[in-house]
This record gives C-alpha cells, structure tokens and sequence, in this order.
C-alpha cells in the first residue's frame, strides 16, 4: 500500500512537473513573439536577455501632394499626432523648405502623380499603412493639366496602393464636383472651378474610380479653401448636398487626419465647411451621422 501511494504521489509530482514545463515553455514561446529581437546568453548559470521587450515598428503614412497649400498642413498635423510621413513631393528643394526640417519622422521624397504606378509603388514602399492624397493641378493654358494631376494622378496613386497592398485611402476632393447632378450648373463657383479643363469632372471620375476599386476609402470635399486659421466649426454633411461656404486649410487637414484615427469615417465621402453658428461636435459625432457610400 506505501509503495503504492508513493508510486502515486511520484507519478502526480511529474505530471504537475511535466504541466508546468509545458506551461513554462508555453509562456516563453508567446513571450518571443513579442519580442522585436531577442539573444539569449550565458552566463555562468544565469540566462540573461540582451534585448528588452521592443516596440513594433511605426507605419508611415504617405502624403501626395505634400508641399501643397493644404498638403503641407496635413504634414505638419500628422508630425503633431505623432504618425511617421512620407512626403511625395514633385520638387524636392521646395519641400526642404516648406517642410518641417530635422524631423526624425519625416522622410521627403519624389512623387510625381502623372509618372504612372510603378514608381508610385515604389515610393509608397512596404512600410507605408495609408495615403492621403492632396494633390492639385496648378491652373494653367494645358487644359488637360486636371486631368493628369486630379484624374489620372489619382487613379495612379490607387493602382500603386494596389500593388503595395495598402488598403487606406484618403481624398481631398472639392463640394461641387457633382454639380451638374445637383441642379448647380450654373452656380458660379460650378462654373469657375470648371473653366479649367473641367477640373470638377475630372475629380468625380477619379471619385468613382476609388469608390469601385474595393479600397478603403474616406473622400473629404471641403467648400472654398481658405489660408487663414480656422473661424467658427466643422459642419460635415453627405455627399452631393453642400454648395456654398468656405473653411480654412487647418480644418481640412485636421478632417483628413482624424479620417485616419476613426474607423467612423470608412468608406464615406463628406462635406465640409465652417459655420461660426455651428456647434462644436467630435469627429466621432461628425463621422457617425454621415452613411457609408
């Protein structure tokens, strides 16, 4: 009978031995993936870690259009928010000095929307997680510069999030765009923004162009753009309802940069412009009342 309980006791003792090693194991095998990198050492008889428990490795996202009137603000707000950019710029020199300098975050480099994908693909790179598209046709005698830049440049940058696997997208666009379905063929700001090589209509189409590609989207189309800091709130509607008003380029960067911290705004195009009248409201409120698209 002793040798019996003894037989059993020594057979419990190894099997909690046995589960505590497993468990043991278990427990450091998690621990190693999150590890960024480890290395184990000896050391007479302690095992001690090089390495401490790293941080995985921040995502850029990528802004086209970056030294832009509203580009370099969506910039300078992301720095703020403390994501890592990558700025296409067309002109290198003139984003060195529109940028903020001898920031650690901020990588510039070339992209130009109207050289095609590949090497849009190429500077949007593996490490970028979303792009924010700012980019504008410099008005011009070219009447298909709209269509280059605001269609075609923008057809270009989603087909490179294609070929990268990025599935976040963020447009800035313009109210208006679809004017001629709204019954606003004749307003003014319709008939303006369009006497250059029908930059409105070219922006529907790359609208629609996004919208069919299965891409995460949010479109942001902002009233007339002001360079002066920000008067009175965000007023954010649906598609194809506002036709007048004006908001500041800081507004506008802040839209699209909040775009990107609230799953909210997926798959959405809004309205915006500033009322003083308007009520202060989060983006989390301003997103939930517009539906997806």
């Amino acid at each position: 009978m002793a040798m019996a309980t003894a037989t059993s006791t020594s057979i419990s003792t190894q099997f909690r031995r046995t589960s505590l090693f497993h468990s043991s194991l278990s427990t450091r095998k998690s621990h190693f993936f999150h590890l960024k990198a480890s290395s184990l050492q000896m050391q007479g008889s302690e095992i001690t870690e090089e390495e401490q428990v790293g941080a995985p490795q921040k995502k850029k996202i990528f802004v086209a259009g970056a030294t832009g009137s509203t580009g370099k603000r969506i910039v300078e707000q992301l720095l703020a928010k403390g994501f890592s950019v990558k700025a296409g710029v067309h002109d290198i020199d003139k984003a060195k000095t529109t940028l903020p300098g001898d920031n650690p975050n901020l990588q510039i480099l070339k992209a130009d929307v109207t050289e095609g994908s590949t090497k849009l693909a190429d500077a949007i790179s593996d490490d970028s997680e979303a792009v924010v598209c700012a980019t504008g046709f410099r008005p011009s005698w070219d009447l298909f510069a709209p269509w280059k830049v605001d269609n075609f440049g923008t057809v270009n940058l989603v087909d490179a999030c294609r070929k990268r696997g990025v599935n976040r997208f963020i447009l800035i666009s313009s109210i208006l765009v679809n004017g001629a379905a709204m019954g606003q063929l004749l307003n003014p700001a319709y008939i303006f923004l369009n006497i250059f090589g029908l930059t409105l209509v070219a922006k529907l189409q790359a609208e629609q162009y996004i919208r069919k590609s299965g891409i995460n989207y949010t479109i942001i189309r902002p009233g007339g753009l002001r360079n002066d800091p920000p008067k009175g709130n965000i007023v954010m509607e649906p598609e194809d309802t506002l036709y007048e008003g004006s908001i500041s380029r800081d507004q506008v960067a802040e839209v699209s940069v909040e775009a990107l911290l609230h799953p909210e705004s997926y798959y959405k195009v809004v309205e915006i412009v500033a009322r003083t009248e308007a009520p202060k409201r989060s983006f989390v409120e301003l997103f939930s009342s517009i539906k997806k698209g």
